[in-house]
């Protein structure tokens, strides 16, 4: 079981992805609706991974993965991109982040990503 932190500006995205994680057996910790207060939480509630949006107001996923890393160097990250955003995902890959999922996703994918790390 993993403890995940679960950071997307859309609410329906966050419970999509928490209802997926925890049929698996995987324990959501945390919610955020940004990159700022995804570094808050992260920093408060040490999660073995997050999944993170790249595109979201006040802080996007790529600035902050990088706090993230600041603060935590072996944080695992893993970065969620709609098909359009994939040339973000190097980005966010060069920031430090381990992996990441194509919008719109599937079940199975994320289940395998996570339980890679």
């Amino acid at each position: 079981m993993k403890r995940i932190l679960v950071v997307d500006d859309a609410g329906f995205m966050r419970a999509s992805l928490k209802m997926m994680l925890e049929r698996h057996g995987h324990q959501v910790v945390g919610e955020a609706e940004n990159g700022l207060v995804a570094v808050t939480k992260y920093k408060e509630i040490r999660p073995d991974i997050v999944t993170m949006d790249i595109t979201m107001p006040v802080c996007d996923g790529i600035k902050a993965v990088k706090m993230i890393k600041e603060f935590d160097p072996d944080a695992k990250v893993i970065m969620i991109s709609s098909m359009g955003q994939e040339c973000f995902v190097r980005d966010a890959i060069l920031a430090g982040a381990k992996g990441f999922i194509v919008k719109p996703f599937k079940e199975d994918y994320v289940i395998q990503a996570i339980e890679k790390l």
